[in-house]
């Protein structure tokens, strides 16, 4: 299947200071990828460059012809003296209020429309940008930390929402987490980033591998989810149990 996004040997230095090292992925279309890593492993660099709102040092981003993209920032920095609706910040980037309203309802905050946004809670916010990102219809969905400020309860929720938008829309999501714990049931792949790809894989086998172990330490057994099909680092599709392939 042709990819939908190509990372080619991306590398950025900024000084003196190496942020990412050769990284090389494929997102194949409807797949869910999840950029895993501690604090300042260059997960928001990365993406920033694939979104072409950074320019890398070396190496290519390739984009399947005519791309929706949805992005979704970490999170929305709004004074509490500005009197911005939610419906007023998504016609922003949609005029039409029918179209405001159904990526409302898609996220489950179709109530909150005439809300003050400086108002919200940190689940509503993201909910809020969620919908946001989804006013462009995506093919690719991009989302840098969605559960920030969110409690662990609104997490599990979020994360099985952005599953069911992909079910009901196909498009493929490339995600940013701290944390594999919580994210386990809602990835295909895991890409764990420490400014050059230590390891990558299935869930499962990400959380068993030394290098995420000496990056995270030991953890508790996380979510799992269960695929009659896997993914090669290049977003190849392979029955599971064909190692040959």
């Amino acid at each position: 299947m042709n990819p939908l996004l190509e990372v080619g040997g991306i590398g950025l230095t900024i000084g003196e200071r190496t942020i990412l090292t050769d990284v090389s992925f494929a997102l194949a279309p409807g797949e869910i990828v999840t950029l895993i890593g501690p604090n300042g492993a260059g997960k928001t660099s990365l993406v920033r460059i694939i979104l072409g709102l950074r320019k890398a040092s070396s190496g290519t981003i390739k984009f399947r012809d005519k791309v929706r993209i949805g992005y979704m920032p970490q999170k929305l920095h709004i004074d509490n003296t500005l009197p911005l609706t939610v419906s007023a910040f998504l016609a922003l980037a949609e005029r039409d209020a029918r179209k405001r309203d159904q990526a409302l309802d898609k996220v489950g905050a179709g109530h909150l429309g005439q809300q003050p946004l400086y108002n919200l809670s940190g689940g509503e916010t993201q909910r809020v940008l969620l919908a946001r990102a989804l006013l462009r219809e995506p093919e690719l969905l991009v989302l840098d930390e969605p559960v920030q400020g969110v409690d662990v309860n609104g997490q599990e929720a979020l994360y099985q929402l952005i599953g069911q938008i992909r079910r009901e829309s196909g498009c493929a999501i490339l995600m940013i987490s701290h944390d594999l714990h919580l994210v386990m049931a809602a990835t295909d792949r895991v890409l764990c980033l420490n400014h050059h790809i230590c390891c990558h894989g299935s869930p499962d086998a990400v959380s068993s591998d030394p290098a995420y172990r000496e990056l995270f330490g030991v953890r508790t057994a996380p979510y799992t989810h269960h695929h009659d099909h896997e993914h090669s680092l290049h977003g190849e599709v392979k029955p599971v149990g064909d190692r040959h392939a």
